[in-house]
């Protein structure tokens, strides 16, 4: 028999746990990725996935913005704020399953009337009407989390913490894409810009021939109205790439939460465009969904509604609490604190609900289609995960045939404007077929230069897709635990999670 107690005392630490547990959901995964063309500059490979991506480009200035992106970025700072509200609001749910004591000291100075309720009763001989009360106690309650309300509702916290924590990696993984994204549409620019300048200095040399050949009777004024529009058409593209520049600039400054033109003078400085690796891996595809960061976040909402909708099963259930005080009162100063001037009470109370005009089927409704909703809300974005990887794949793929058919173009070009400025220096043919040569020259580096981009930038959204990146972005800080009831306290080998 004197165990009965003992049992009853576990039981009343354990409790059970009502509600929907939840399983993690399996995402069916395929065999393998789309197949692509194999004739590629930078194939792909089945090898694990680059999580610092941006250094295959080979480019040390992209490397130094990444790295200070991952500590001065201000959404990613936010987003750590965030975590953190997210475990106060898991502390704050913990809370409700420990033991709450507190204590009061009341003083009154108290004149009762002989003509109100004091008359209907019969004082002590000589009690003043007039008197002070002294009321110094303290109170205690529990609350027994008998049937996992406690539980599921510090379950849910922890899920939603969780998602905030997933939330961060997509974002983490979103600003780094964005700033080598912006990166390389400078490094273009500049390489655009170079390209006018380069074509400027041969119209300029052109326009000196032709004038030459103006004074020796050989070209016509036609030639050398040509030459000069030619010239005042290449310089006009000038403006505009040098206002790009100075935004894209200014972009990359703002991922960095730097003022505007902190960055001119170090990104200023022309350099190539970035090349892609020889190759990409592309690793497994049941990986995917474990290493995406909005696959997992959803993963967690869909968590924190369950252990809701377990809440919302347990407020159908009694809840228990024990309740105790003790304290004195005394009229006197003096006597307060006398063993006599004692009192206490201590018992528990059990809240049953028996009617609640439909609350609690109501919301236990409402918990149950919101479980649902983020169970479609996780397969969706799979089904977005997986779409995205395959619209990367064929992308970058067909990014690089243009990018080979770009070059070839461009150096069909360049043979021609030589043929055509040979020709008319011999006389063969007229400014105008130099001019149209060199125009198609501009037109086709310039075609070059956004091929080369456009590889770079469907490289980045690949490897996006592929959920790599966002793990060079170091985590918060840890929260302490916090125990969630008394038989976490009685416990302290145990995590505090349910």
């Amino acid at each position: 028999m004197r165990r009965w107690p003992a049992a009853a005392a576990a039981l009343a630490l354990a409790g059970c746990t009502v509600g929907p547990d939840f399983k993690r959901p399996e995402a069916a995964a395929p065999a393998g990725y789309g197949a692509e063309p194999t004739d590629l500059a930078s194939p792909f490979t089945g090898g694990a996935v680059d999580l610092a991506w941006w250094r295959s480009f080979d480019d040390p200035q992209l490397t130094w913005l990444v790295e200070r992106l991952a500590s001065q970025n201000l959404d990613l700072q936010a987003a750590a704020e965030r975590i953190e509200q997210a475990r106060g609001l898991r502390t704050v749910a913990a809370s409700q399953g420990l033991p709450r004591i507190g204590a009061r000291a009341q003083y009154e100075r108290t004149r009762v009337s002989p003509n109100g309720e004091a008359s209907l009763e019969v004082p002590a001989p000589d009690a003043p009407l007039e008197f002070d009360l002294y009321r110094p106690a303290v109170s205690a309650s529990w609350e027994i989390d008998l049937f996992g309300r406690v539980r599921r509702t510090v379950e849910a916290a922890d899920a939603q913490t969780d998602a905030a924590v997933e939330a961060r990696h997509a974002l983490a993984l979103s600003a780094i894409a964005d700033l080598a994204q912006t990166y390389f549409q400078l490094r273009a620019t500049q390489a655009q810009e170079r390209i006018v300048r380069t074509n400027l200095a041969l119209a300029d040399r052109r326009r000196a021939l032709v004038r030459t050949r103006f004074a020796q009777g050989v070209a016509t004024t036609l030639d050398v109205a040509q030459a000069d529009a030619q010239g005042l058409a290449i310089a006009q593209d000038l403006p505009s790439l040098l206002a790009r520049e100075a935004a894209l600039a200014n972009a990359i400054g703002l991922l960095l939460a730097e003022p505007p033109r902190t960055l001119a003078a170090a990104l200023g400085r022309p350099a190539a465009q970035p090349l892609a690796p020889p190759s990409v891996p592309l690793g497994l595809p049941a990986e995917l969904t474990r290493r995406r960061p909005d696959v997992r976040e959803a993963e967690a909402r869909l968590h924190a509604a369950t252990a809701q909708t377990g809440v919302a099963v347990a407020n159908f259930f009694p809840s228990v609490s024990l309740n105790g005080g003790f304290g004195f009162e005394s009229l006197s100063a003096g006597s307060l604190f006398n063993w006599a001037s004692r009192q206490f009470n201590v018992g528990p109370t059990v809240n049953l609900p028996i009617f609640q005009g439909g609350q609690l089927r109501g919301a236990l409704h409402l918990r149950e289609a919101q479980q649902r909703e983020a169970a479609i809300a996780y397969r969706r974005t799979v089904l977005q995960a997986w779409h995205d990887v395959d619209n990367a794949l064929t992308g970058y793929a067909q990014a690089q045939h243009l990018r080979v058919a770009a070059f070839d173009t461009g150096a069909a070009d360049a043979r021609a404007l030589a043929a055509a400025d040979q020709q008319y220096a011999e006389g063969v043919t007229t400014l105008l077929d130099v001019v149209t040569a060199q125009e198609a020259v501009l037109r086709g580096q310039d075609a070059v230069v956004q091929a080369q981009l456009g590889v770079e930038t469907r490289l980045v959204d690949l490897y996006k897709a592929l959920g790599g990146g966002w793990q060079a972005v170091p985590e918060p800080a840890p929260a302490p635990v916090t125990r969630t009831g008394l038989g976490d306290l009685l416990h302290p080998g145990r995590d505090g999670q349910p």
